[in-house]
Formats: structure tokens, sequence, C-alpha cells
């Protein structure tokens, strides 16, 4: 198996297995029990790992909740920020968001919340997938209370450029929510320079382990208050209760310190030209692929996703056929839905041009004799489909 859906999730580095195995057994204690050493030692890895962890974002260590992965954090901010509202106010966030973002904004409108869907530029102008920031700055008004804006997104690798989306949002006073699960380890972050109030992560999409993640909250300055959404012994400040993972804790703040050292190295750049060179082999072999999003020579899209068409073939069976390259048609926490991808929709495409689509995410350990081997895989199969009348 050849493994192109790095979006979904990744592999444990086994750097992070080595680093998060001694809180299974030598240092296993919880890490709320500080009244003897076990839980002292539990405790003081999760000191360390929080102080790692916000340093990589440039945040504060009072900043950082954990949590279960993204989608928690994303419920915890989005619902954490309304549910303190007295009467319900207004929501803005764009069409192409992921579903742990839309669906409890859903809930929330359902609730009494008017909400604002931006929609984003088409796939066949010079700004697919971006929302536009004077659309943004109209959409605000007295009663907006959150804006909630992804930043690199999870299907088509469109970078927002959340920076302006947090000026704009600032000289409002708005909080500004953003999901940064598929960019965090993978581009540089700063919650500063974005200013950003909220900021979501799950360490699974970093070659950590699945089961932990984060939100960053704002203390600095604006102190952002949430409602906590889990009741219990009153773990972070009462902000997320239940007992500390700490073993995905380490876990996650090691795969961050490795991402670091990549980030300052050659990776990036390697996994841009592993990813050029599948599209180019594709194109090579079944004739020109319309891209999903924009150029693979912008700079604004992650460096690793690829999503394209595969005109007249059939996205779920060239999958079948070519079973060998684990790829997906979209976000894994959709694909049992029967319904086409929303942001590939939201991007303007005609249904049938949804099921020719399909995502690839290259990864830390992918290599180019695998690329080509992938490309040549799927190259074959399209050519049998093709044979066969797609």
């Amino acid at each position: 198996m050849i493994y192109l859906d790095n979006q979904a999730t990744t592999r444990v580095d086994p750097r992070v297995v080595e680093a998060m195995l001694p809180t299974f057994d030598a240092q296993y204690g919880n890490a709320g029990s500080v009244t003897h050493e076990t839980g002292m030692d539990a405790y003081e890895l999760v000191e360390q790992a929080t102080d790692s962890i916000s340093d990589f974002i440039n945040a504060s260590s009072e900043e950082i909740v954990f949590t279960s992965g993204a989608t928690e954090s994303n419920n915890l901010a989005i619902r954490g920020v309304c549910d303190r509202l007295k009467t319900p106010g207004h929501i803005v966030t764009s069409a192409v968001e992921h579903k742990a973002v839309l669906d409890p904004i859903a809930r929330l409108e359902r609730s009494g919340f008017s909400v604002t869907r931006l929609e984003v530029g088409r796939f066949d102008g010079y700004a697919a997938g971006m929302i536009d920031l004077d659309e943004l700055a109209d959409a605000l008004t007295d009663q907006t209370q959150l804006v909630s804006i992804m930043l690199g997104n999870n299907e088509i690798g469109t970078l927002q450029d959340v920076a302006a989306i947090g000026e704009i949002c600032a000289k409002r006073g708005v909080l500004l929510h953003t999901d940064a699960t598929q960019s965090i380890g993978k581009i540089p972050i700063d919650v500063e320079a974005l200013q950003v109030d909220l900021m979501s992560f799950s360490a699974h999409k970093f070659y950590g382990p699945k089961g932990v993640g984060g939100l960053y909250v704002r203390q600095k300055g604006k102190r952002v208050r949430l409602a906590s959404q889990i009741d219990g012994g009153g773990q972070q400040s009462g902000l997320r209760s239940g007992t500390l993972n700490v073993s995905g804790i380490v876990a996650m703040e090691k795969a961050l310190q490795l991402c670091s050292d990549e980030l300052c190295g050659p990776d990036p750049e390697r996994l841009r030209e592993l990813r050029d060179l599948l599209y180019d082999r594709l194109c090579e072999g079944l004739g020109d692929l319309p891209i999903n999003g924009l150029p693979l020579i912008s700079r604004d899209r992650l460096q690793f996703n690829l999503n394209c068409q595969f005109p007249g073939l059939n996205a779920s069976s060239l999958m079948t056929i070519a079973d060998s390259i684990a790829v997906s048609s979209g976000s894994a926490c959709t694909s049992a839905e029967p319904e086409p991808s929303h942001v590939l929709k939201g991007l303007g495409l005609a249904e049938d041009a949804v099921h020719c689509s399909l995502r690839f995410g290259i990864g830390r350990f992918n290599t180019r004799s695998g690329i080509i081997e992938a490309a040549d895989c799927l190259v074959s199969a399209g050519k049998q489909l093709r044979s066969l009348g797609g």
C-alpha cells in the first residue's frame, strides 16, 4: 500500500512513539494527582509539553487547552463563545469549512443565531477557494460575535489570508476562530501575527497519535471566555474537564518539535516537488487533469495537497481498481456520506466533476519511487476504466 491520504491522518512518527512509551509504565501517573511523586511526574510532563506547544505558535502556556482532537476543539471554541451569550447573535463563516465547524454553527442557527456563510472563488477563477475580504467586512454587523474561517482547507489546500481577516475582526471587536488542523506543523504559525482569538488543532494530522488535540484561547490583551462543554472534575481551569491524556500530550509536543525542525529544513520543498511530480506524471499518462483550487505554483496553498479531476472517470471506480493506493475523494469525516463534497460544490463544480475528483496528501514518509509507482498505477487504472467506458 502506498499511502497518499495524509490529510485524513498521518502515520505516527517512530520518534513520537518512543517519546510517549515511558508514560505507559515508568511515568504513568494522573497529572491531577499532585499529592505524590508519580502524579507530580505526570504533571511536570504536561507542563513541559504545554510550554513547548505554546512556544511553537507564539502563545503562552495558559492559553492552551487540551482536547480529544480538532472536532472537540472546534465545538469548544464555537459553542463555548456562543453559549455565554444571553441572546443569540450573528456568526460569519465560509461555505467550505470542515463539517466540525459547519455542524456546530448549524446547531446554533437552529437555536436562533443568524449565520452568514461566505461563498468562495470559483474553480475557474484566480481566487479559487478564497473568501473575498470585502465581503467578509461587509458581512460584519453590531450583532456579530464570532467569525470562523479555516487557515488551510482540508480538501483543496487553499490558505486563507487569516492575518488580514484577523485585522478586520480586531478593528470591529469581533472574535476570530480558525481551524488550523491541516496547517499546524506544515507552515509557520504565529497566533499574534494572525490576530486569532481561538485556534484548533489535532495531533494526528502532524505525525502524532489520534485522540489528542488542542485549542488556543487568547488570554493576552483581549481575554476570551468560553462556556465549558464537558462538566466534571474541573480540570484545565474548568474549560475542559476530564483526566488529561498525558501520553497523547507528550506525543503531540514531540510531533510538533519534529515539525519545527523540518520547517527550517528542505522538507516543505521536498513535499511540493513530490506533489508536482505526481500531478505531472498523471497528466502525462491521462491527459490534462483540472486542478480543484489554486494553481500548484501558488504559495497560497498547502504544499502537500493535490485535488484534481479525472474527466470521464468515476473516482470511486478508479480507487477500486487502483486499490494499492490509499487516496480519498474528500474529507475522511464525511467519506461515509453519499452526498458529493460540499467543498468542491462550493467551488462551483458540477456534480459529475465532483464525482471524478480525487484528493492526494503527500507526507513525510512518501518517497520519489513511491510517488512514481502510485502515479503509474493510477494511470493504468484510468486507462482500464476508459476502455470500459469510464
